[in-house]
């Protein structure tokens, strides 16, 4: 039997791959602007479990909400 290991990946692991730095994401995840993901005790330490659809919600909402360099994008 073969068994398929999802590897986790670390807050700033996702930052690194949707294109923000870490306490970017981290400040959207404590101004409530995007669902925080699962938590898990690991060792002792509480850390989050980011799925691709995590993932995939942040991008969406990064593209629609920020630009690089200039922060939040202009209401029109």
């Amino acid at each position: 039997m073969v068994y398929a290991v999802m590897h986790a990946l670390s807050t700033l692991e996702v930052a690194r791959v949707i294109g923000v730095h870490k306490q970017t994401l981290l400040d959207w995840l404590y101004a409530g602007k995007v669902r925080e993901p699962k938590r898990q005790t690991v060792g002792g330490q509480v850390v989050r479990i980011w799925s691709q659809s995590d993932i995939e919600r942040i991008r969406e909402y990064k593209r629609q909400n920020y630009c690089k360099g200039r922060g939040r994008k202009k209401k029109v």
